[in-house]
């Protein structure tokens, strides 16, 4: 069995409400010297499957049907197991 964490962010340039809220709170929080914060999403998949090349197929595939849009994302695959 294989796992792949699937990483997407947004862009260079693309707004992020969330993190920008999250730095605002934090600040209110009295936390000082944050540069800024930015949301990330993780997705874990077991696969059951031993071949790498498949499970780097299978989560490329993911990504490019359903979990990022290519518009305003980027992703990064890591296969463990």
């Amino acid at each position: 069995m294989l796992r792949a964490e699937i990483r997407i962010e947004l862009k260079k340039g693309v707004a992020d409400p969330e993190g920008q809220n999250v730095k605002k709170t934090l600040e209110l929080l009295g936390f000082r010297g944050i540069a800024s914060v930015s949301s990330v999403k993780m997705f874990i998949v077991d696969m059951e499957t031993d071949d790498r090349e498949e499970a780097a197929r299978n989560a490329e595939e993911m990504c490019t049907k359903l979990l990022a849009n290519p518009v305003i994302q980027n992703y990064s695959i890591r296969i463990e197991g």
